[in-house]
């Protein structure tokens, strides 16, 4: 790690070399979240991006440019926690391009329909969800963000 690189909590997910960047409280439901998101297998909409770690709980950001990549510390490469059964070692990918971040919050503070939400992380300006990690859906609902802020899927009013 650089004296330029950030660490921070949250854990990363990828599909193909797109990532999501997802933030919460300890206990929230990242590694939650990420377990069922990988396990799920890749959505019918992109059969050929099956989801895959970047890594658990922390998670280094380097800044290249206008683009931020993420990566896993040496010391945590490949392992995720799995709650009542301990870290557990999965396939993993050693850097993806961040295209979102995800903030995990209850399901009463998320409104139906919101705006675009922003967020700036190392100077990099990134879209934001903000997502119950524990709703059946919220596995598909984000890789269906991930997909479109990485543009391989289009929502329907033209936004990304």
């Amino acid at each position: 790690m650089s004296a330029a690189d950030e660490l921070v909590h949250a854990t990363c997910l990828a599909l193909g070399g797109d990532a999501v960047l997802v933030r919460g409280a300890p206990g929230a439901g990242k590694s939650d979240l990420a377990l069922r998101c990988i396990g799920a297998g890749p959505l019918a909409l992109l059969p050929d991006r099956p989801c895959r770690l970047v890594s658990d709980d922390q998670v280094v950001l380097q800044r290249t440019g206008d683009t931020l990549l993420a990566s896993p510390p040496p010391s945590i490469a490949g392992l995720i926690e799995v709650r009542g059964l301990g870290l557990v070692r999965v396939p993993h990918l050693a850097a993806a391009r961040v295209m979102l971040v995800a903030d995990l919050v209850p399901a009463s503070t998320i409104e139906r329909m919101p705006e675009d939400g922003r967020v700036v992380l190392a100077g990099v300006a990134l879209p934001l969800l903000r997502l119950a990690p524990f709703e059946t859906s919220a596995p598909v609902k984000l890789l269906i963000a991930l997909a479109t802020a990485a543009g391989a899927l289009e929502r329907r009013d033209g936004a990304q």
